[in-house]
Parts: structure tokens; sequence; C-alpha cells
């Protein structure tokens, strides 16, 4: 047997060749790793490619119904991994028109717009929009949803939007003021709100300038002074367009203006600030009793006592929708389909059944409407039902275009109305008015 001694020189070498083969499979280590990180990395870009991504613009309000409509985009994004939802706060929407309109021209709109259908007839004018009849017919929640609600969407024979909510107005009081002014009964008609107003008014001090008011009426010539008193109209038998052709000066508007300028004479209602209308503080603070408003208050989100009764009634009951609706704005193909799964979505029975029960508007969809977990909501607020049940004396604002025209002329009538003017003069100046740039 022979035995082989290494010697340094042998060991040294040994550790040169040893050494060369680690660092070979350190460097293959390495190079393999990166070869899977940058196929990674392609496979990621490649899926990044693939995802569409788009814009809506809405203007929901109060804050807190607008946090339950970005979970339910959040939702969306979550579950598609090709579509992505961007939901961007855009203002009041009496303050949106001249930026979308900008957009529009200016060839930047937003991919989808959330809006009320009265400016169908602008954006169809302009061509900003894409009918939905052909996509929307193929649909299988279309058996879901109320053709009347629909209607109110359609111009010309097409589909131009779908519903994100309905709902309308009514009258919101505060029981306790109620209570202390002795009156048992809602009012139900216009002359026992004008009585009820009366005996809400409160002046403590004997200044003259009352503490308290039966009612608040919104002050300006926005689009919610005109939704305000639109159901007023619509009691009264009025309307604003005829075959089609504007015609604010009729009696029975005459009529609906004097009831809102009787009630300030009596010195039972106050105005809000200008153009905001809509705010609710003078009635969580016990200034104002009644205000008008629909079921997505900040009021039934506040610990405020209230309650609801309809709108009373001249001639006839009646109410006004107040339809929140999608557009799909003109842009590319990818995106305009990509918009139209998303309005699928809101359509859905799950989408239609969380967004009711978080804010208060009532579902679109029927099955939602009908579903366990909204019955039990009804249940728990049973004033929501006042609204459910004046749906069907519910009438919309005319969709035609040139309705902003209208709108701004009629709310000019009804600021002046209110400021003193005669209801009379201020729709006759209104309808003048109207008449020289109804064909511009």
């Amino acid at each position: 047997m022979k035995l082989t001694i290494f010697s340094f020189s042998n060991l040294k070498i040994l550790y040169q060749f040893l050494g060369s083969i680690w660092r070979i499979t350190i460097f293959l280590f390495i190079l393999s790793i990166s070869i899977v990180l940058l196929s990674s990395c392609e496979v990621r870009e490649t899926q990044n490619e693939q995802i569409t991504r788009i814009t809506l613009w809405h203007g929901i309000n109060p804050p807190v119904n607008r946090d339950v409509f970005q979970k339910l985009v959040d939702k969306f994004n979550q579950t598609h991994v090709d579509v992505q939802v961007e939901s961007i706060y855009a203002g009041q929407l009496g303050q949106q028109l001249p930026k979308i309109l900008t957009a529009v021209v200016g060839k930047v709109p937003p991919d989808i717009l959330c809006f009320y259908p009265q400016i169908t007839g602008q954006l169809v004018e302009l061509s900003a929009v894409r009918p939905l009849e052909g996509w929307f017919d193929k649909l299988p929640v279309k058996s879901e949803l109320s053709q009347k609600l629909l209607d109110e969407l359609k111009l010309d024979g097409h589909l131009w939007s779908v519903p994100l909510y309905t709902s309308n107005i009514g009258i919101f009081y505060r029981p306790t003021l109620f209570k202390a002014a002795g009156i048992t009964n809602t009012p139900k008609n216009w002359e026992e709100l004008r009585q009820a107003a009366k005996k809400l008014t409160v002046d403590r001090n004997g200044d003259g300038r009352p503490e308290q008011y039966g009612m608040l009426l919104p002050m300006g010539k926005g689009e919610w002074t005109v939704f305000s008193w639109f159901p007023f109209l619509s009691s009264a038998g009025g309307e604003i367009v005829s075959n089609g052709v504007p015609n604010l000066n009729n009696p029975q508007a005459v009529h609906a203006l004097q009831f809102w300028q009787d009630l300030l004479k009596d010195g039972s209602a106050t105005l809000s600030p200008p153009e905001r209308g809509y705010e609710e503080d003078a009635f969580l603070q016990g200034r104002v009793a009644m205000q008008i408003t629909g079921p997505w208050t900040y009021i039934t989100k506040s610990q405020t006592d209230y309650q609801v009764f309809p709108i009373p009634r001249d001639v006839e009951s009646a109410t006004v929708t107040g339809t929140g609706n999608f557009y799909v704005m003109k842009t590319t193909p990818e995106k305009e389909q990509a918009a139209l799964k998303f309005l699928e979505y809101v359509l859905s029975e799950e989408f239609q059944t969380e967004w009711s029960i978080g804010t208060g508007f009532l579902p679109v969809n029927l099955k939602s409407a009908q579903s366990e977990a909204y019955q039990q909501y009804i249940q728990q607020k049973p004033w929501i039902k006042v609204f459910l049940d004046q749906m069907s004396v519910a009438r919309s604002r005319p969709t035609l275009a040139g309705y902003s025209r209208i709108s701004e002329s009629l709310g000019r009538a009804i600021e002046a109305t209110l400021l003193g003017d005669s209801p009379q003069s201020a729709l006759k100046q209104a309808q003048e008015r109207l008449e020289l740039i109804w064909g511009k």
C-alpha cells in the first residue's frame, strides 16, 4: 500500500480548483435568479399593459355617502384584474356643469360621469356620450330594473345612461318641536303645512326675529332650488314644458311660487344661505322645524330626533324623482368597454343592497329592494317607507336638450319671488328671457 502525502503546494492547487467551482456555482445561481426576476418583471409588465384604467367623476354627498361609494369601488378594483376605476369627487353637482362642458369640448372628459338625467340632452347635442341600449338589452340584470326609472333616462329613443340610485324628496321634521307646538298630526295639504309652519315659528325674546322658524326654503337660482320647488309645481298640476317647448309662465307655476312666497310673508319660513339649500345645520340645531330633502340626507346619520312626512298636496299628491345616473363618455373602445363592466357591477343586487343600506338612497335593482338585508333595514328605519311609497306619485324633471337653460331661467324666477318680486312678474320675465335664447 502506497501512502500519498499532500504537500502545501498540492493543497494550494486543490483549494484553487475547488474555489473556481464554487465561484462558478455562485455565478450560475445568481444568473438563474436574475433570469427568473427579469421574467417575472416582464410578466407583470405584460399584465399592467392589459389593465384598463378609467376615471369616474361624481358629486356624491354627504361625505359619509361618498365613503360608501369608494368602498364599493375598491371592492370592484380588488376583484377585477383587468379594469381599475379611479373615483374622483368633482364637487357639488350644481357647480360641476361648466367643468364637465369644458372637459368635453377640450376632449379630456372622464370615462364615466355621474350626474342627474336632466343633463342628457346637452351631452347628446355635444355627441359626448355613448348610447347604451345595445349593451343593456343583453344584460341578465335588465329584468331586475324598473322600466319607469329607465324611461327617465331615455331621449330620442335611446338609453343614454343607467341609474346609480333613485329617490325622491319629502319633508323632514323635528318631532320634539312639533310636540312643543301642540301639533299632533303631520300636514296633509298646503294649508295645513302653512298653519303648522306658523305654530312652529317662535320669537322667544319678542325682538321680531324668531329663534326658531317653521320651515327652511332654499335660496338661490341653482338646480337644488328648482328641484326642491318642483314637487309643489307638480302638486298644483303644473308643468314647465308643453309640447317640447318651455312654458314657465302658467297659472299652476304662479300658484306654486305664490305658496312659497306666502310662507315667507307669514314670517314662518327662513331662507338658506345662497345656493346652500341642501345644508341641514339649521335643522340639526333646532333653528328650523321642517326641511325639504331626501333620504340621502346627513340628518339620518345624526343623533337629532327626526321623522319624515310626504310632500303635502294641493290638487294632487306629487314629489320629484332624485335620480343619480352614470354616463359612458366617448373616449376609446377599450375604456368604454371597461366602463361598461363597472356599470354592470353597479346595477347588481350585491352593489345596490350595500349602497342603499349605507346611504339611504332607494335601490334600483328590484331583487335588492326585496332582499332580506334590505327588508331588515326598512324595519330598523321605518321613515324610509315614506320615500318608497311616494315613488308611485313621483315625477321627473324634463330631459330635453336645453334643460339647463330652462332650469337657470326658472331658478332666477324662484329666487326673485323669494326676494319679494311677484310670481307673475318673475315668471313672465323668465319666460321672455328664455324665448330670446331658446332657438340659439
